[in-house]
């Protein structure tokens, strides 16, 4: 049976775990809006743009979800694979960009900050926030979903569907904010060690592609495979050129000289 066959696809259930996703999506951004106005209130000026990344990322993220909603009885491996560009590589990389736990920090009081940076820095978190954990999580999840049977699998339930989506925004958010360091991060890595990350991370996902292309998940027909597998290939490279440039960017930023400061004779 192929997706648009899944049990999934046909049922309210589905629907349900569609619209929790984009409910879940609208809460977020109302909650960066809500800060970004009370991080102003206390005179602590927040970029403009950076709420504007924030809200293209969600709205990416609602877009992506709609491609492939179980609603969508036509829906097939090419609209999940539009989905996940959306909601699983584009959204989340335009919402690290944003740096919303900076702005959580400068909305919340003092108190409250500091516990939130305590939070930051528990085992848990910093693992699965270093750069090499990170790529595991995204890349390896990915590998797991298209070479394995949990894509069919995934279509059969709404809790399935639940689960990978979730995953698949996590994992790219966490990714891409390990990679750019653009946050408060209790275990700084080199740019060397994490452009070394970023490079393997791009030639799985690269390798991936052409896995799907040649050896298509169970249910999905040669010709749908192929067609996502090329977006896949191409819509990919297109997001990770985006986060290249960004990396490349905060890496010279980081290291570009210092205008010196005219020495006043006494």
């Amino acid at each position: 049976m192929n997706m648009n066959g899944s049990p999934l696809n046909h049922g309210a259930a589905g629907v349900w775990a569609a619209c929790i996703l984009a409910a879940g999506t609208a809460g977020l951004a109302i909650l960066y809006i809500l800060a970004f106005i009370r991080s102003r209130r206390r005179g602590r000026s927040w970029p403009p743009h950076r709420l504007i990344l924030w809200l293209s990322g969600a709205s990416a993220a609602i877009v992506g979800i709609l491609a492939s909603s179980p609603a969508q009885a036509h829906a097939g491996f090419v609209a999940h694979m539009v989905s996940h560009l959306l909601f699983g590589m584009l959204a989340p990389l335009l919402m690290a960009l944003a740096r919303p736990v900076t702005l959580l920090l400068r909305a919340l009081d003092v108190t409250h900050a500091r516990k939130l940076a305590s939070l930051l820095k528990m085992p848990p978190l910093r693992f699965v926030t270093h750069p090499a954990v990170a790529g595991i999580l995204n890349i390896g999840g990915l590998w797991l979903l298209y070479a394995t049977d949990v894509f069919g699998k995934m279509h059969a339930n709404p809790f399935g569907y639940l689960s990978v989506h979730g995953h698949l925004f996590i994992a790219g958010y966490v990714f891409s904010s390990a990679i750019l360091g653009n946050e408060p991060n209790p275990h700084p890595s080199s740019h060397i060690f994490r452009a070394l990350i970023l490079i393997l991370a791009l030639a799985g996902h690269s390798i991936l592609s052409k896995y799907v292309y040649a050896h298509p998940p169970a249910g999905v027909p040669a010709s749908e495979a192929e067609a996502g597998a090329m977006l896949m290939y191409y819509g990919g490279d297109a997001v990770e050129a985006l986060l290249i440039f960004f990396f490349c960017r905060t890496w010279y930023v980081a290291v570009r000289p210092r205008p010196r400061l005219p020495q006043v004779k006494g």
